[in-house]
């Protein structure tokens, strides 16, 4: 089976969490003896054409179709011209190939061939994939949702109902699909998974101080702002919070148990820095199925998350805490929990995130339910 996996970049070329599953989906599809046509873009100083983190068997199968990123201008709604024109240039390179037997298109990269689906001069089945789908999810801010969500909303509309199928993590993820709305039968839940090798076989028990970790970008929707209001609130004796990604120095705060890492693209590094830590925190307002959350079950940690997008999927009672929006005024009075919870019982959530993780989200097991949809999926088109 040959597959057009249509990406607005793939990790390490382009960073952010749909990216990240794009390489993954592609890694993985290509082990299974998937051919794959991908089309990506590259925003990073990486030569691209290297796809250094394949190996050259994984290479042999995957067609690697590289697609400059239009650069608009600054005005409103320069996002959606830039990504209208980076999917027509896809179209373009698309239509220039041989035929494949399925498209899977990541957010607006598949805009074009969704005009073309309604069109009806594509017969190849299409499918989309919006991750979180956040335009529909709540917005932390009046601006935030002025000059992203609503102006979002139309084209995400338009994709997936002209699409024969859109993807979706499952739980709330379903949920925000459907009241898009987009018909329920071409609703496809499956979730993302994580590699093997992050799997902490050595857990790290906790010690007298607990130790808390935030992975991310400096962005409203991600909730540093709560966070870092519930930090200053807090005795700064018996915890110790560590801070991965682009923080601005003037969002920081200047405490000797505030650690700031900046931004590090070193897996390895990463997964040091979790794996000695106790706490994963995501007090975010609208997520997919975040990577950061699976990355920080696998290392060992026990979970804090807003219950938002398919993250009650990964969190509960037995791994961490999971809070509702409202609950994030108080996230001081969550986090003095955990700091006050005995150490056996915080280190049976961090082992109880490693197991679930191991049982339920790992990508050999992940990639071949997406298989085993293409499968069905390109049989069924075939009787039509």
């Amino acid at each position: 089976m040959r597959i057009a996996l249509v990406t607005d970049g793939i990790f390490p070329y382009v960073i952010g969490g749909m990216q990240k599953h794009s390489y993954y989906l592609c890694k993985y599809l290509v082990g299974l003896g998937i051919e794959v046509d991908l089309y990506h873009t590259n925003q990073s100083s990486y030569d691209i054409s290297i796809l250094e983190l394949f190996s050259e068997e994984e290479k042999s199968r995957i067609n690697s179709i590289v697609i400059k990123f239009p650069v608009s201008d600054k005005m409103p709604g320069h996002y959606l011209r830039s990504s209208y024109k980076y999917s027509l240039a896809i179209y373009d390179a698309l239509k220039k190939r041989a035929p494949v037997d399925f498209i899977y298109c990541k957010g607006f990269s598949g805009w074009k061939l969704a005009q073309e689906k309604k069109a009806k001069t594509i017969q190849t089945p299409l499918a989309v994939n919006f991750h979180g789908y956040e335009m529909f999810q709540p917005a932390p801010s009046f601006k935030l949702k002025i000059e992203q969500h609503l102006l979002f909303r139309g084209p995400v509309k338009f994709i997936c109902n002209n699409a024969d199928y859109v993807f979706s993590y499952g739980s709330k993820i379903d949920d925000v699909i459907k009241s898009i709305p987009v018909e329920h039968s071409k609703i496809i839940s499956i979730p993302t998974g994580i590699e093997e090798w992050w799997l902490n076989e050595n857990i790290k028990a906790v010690g007298p101080i607990k130790k808390y970790v935030f992975i991310g970008r400096y962005e409203r929707r991600k909730g540093i702002q709560e966070l870092t209001n519930a930090i200053a609130k807090l005795n700064k004796s018996n915890c110790e919070f560590h801070f991965i990604g682009p923080i601005p120095a003037v969002h920081q705060l200047k405490q000797e148990n505030v650690i700031y890492h900046g931004s590090i693209n070193n897996q390895e590094d990463i997964k040091n820095i979790t794996r000695n830590s106790d706490v994963l925190i995501c007090p975010s307002y609208s997520e997919g199925m975040p990577n950061v959350i699976m990355e920080g079950m696998a290392s060992g940690l026990a979970i804090i998350a807003s219950n938002v997008g398919a993250v009650n999927l990964l969190v509960g009672n037995k791994n961490g805490y999971l809070m509702e929006l409202n609950e994030l005024n108080n996230l001081h009075l969550i986090i003095e929990k955990f700091n006050q919870m005995p150490i056996d019982e915080l280190n049976l959530m961090k082992k109880n995130s490693v197991d679930k993780i191991r049982k339920n989200f790992l990508w050999t097991y992940i990639a071949k339910l997406h298989v085993d949809f293409f499968t069905a999926a390109v049989a069924k088109n075939k009787t039509k």
